[in-house]
């Protein structure tokens, strides 16, 4: 259901080419653009997906390890370091609309697109595994608050020409957002009338995998799947015209290059 998860680790970065050792990197930068397909929900609970493009760019020093970023987590960077083991900073989301007559049958409310900003908090635990916290509030569309926990354990590869992660996601909201998507006012189109309150309304496990392929060029993966539970799952809404089941998954291949810093 995170449909613009996967644009969240893509606009964030994938993983930068290996560097020659004798070359300092003080005064040069690996750049890594990409680019790829990804299919995702239209919104929360749809039956339907979207298909569209799954673009990247990272900015890192020669010789850095393969970097780590949660294909569900939200466009941010870290207040306190990429190497402090705990740190917490910004991060926005969004959603993109649900229409009356379209998405949904004529009679219940749309939803417009939703902007979502707030923070996360997440720690290290140990070289191979992190925890995180991230909530966000929406600015208009849904207006509700949303709060993601998810862990993930990672695997390097010898040489880090591959790095693949795995791990559990639980995802909660207030009574306003799953009103918005789950809810259904007044009885129509055969439905009943249903109120949901807040609470967790979707558990999953989400990976991807990263690929060196020799020389500039590397690849990357992802797979996501949520199941809507609580008073998401029993939602009349969801039961007839959408769907329990939220599947994610993109490809992409990319490329780097060197950048030389003008030096001070």
């Amino acid at each position: 259901m995170r449909k613009a998860a996967a644009i969240a680790l893509a606009l964030s970065g994938l993983a930068a080419a290996p560097a020659p050792a004798q070359e300092a990197s003080g005064d040069a930068r690996i750049v890594t653009v990409g680019a790829g397909i990804q299919t995702y929900p239209r919104y929360p609970g749809a039956r339907t997906q979207r298909t569209g493009p799954l673009p990247s760019f990272e900015l890192a020093r020669p010789g850095d390890p393969l970097r780590f970023k949660a294909p569900d987590q939200g466009i941010g960077f870290g207040l306190l370091g990429r190497r402090s083991a705990v740190n917490v900073g910004p991060a926005v989301q969004w959603e993109y609309s649900r229409r009356a007559g379209r998405d949904v049958p004529a009679g219940l409310p749309g939803v417009g697109f939703s902007f979502e900003a707030g923070g996360f908090v997440q720690a290290m635990l140990g070289e191979n595994f992190r925890v995180r916290a991230e909530g966000r509030k929406g600015l208009g569309g849904h207006k509700g608050a949303v709060l993601d926990l998810s862990a993930d354990a990672m695997l390097r590869a010898p040489g880090d020409s591959t790095l693949f992660s795995i791990g559990p996601r639980l995802r909660l909201s207030d009574r306003r957002y799953q009103r918005a998507y789950f809810g259904v006012p007044a009885p129509v189109a055969g439905l009943p009338a249903f109120s949901p309150d807040g609470g967790v309304h979707a558990a999953g496990v989400w990976s991807s995998v990263r690929q060196r392929l020799g020389g500039p060029w590397g690849l990357y993966a992802y797979a996501g799947y949520d199941r809507l539970i609580g008073d998401a799952g029993r939602s009349p809404l969801v039961r007839s015209y959408g769907r329990r089941n939220q599947l994610s998954g993109g490809l992409a291949l990319t490329y780097s290059f060197r950048v030389r810093l003008p030096r001070r």
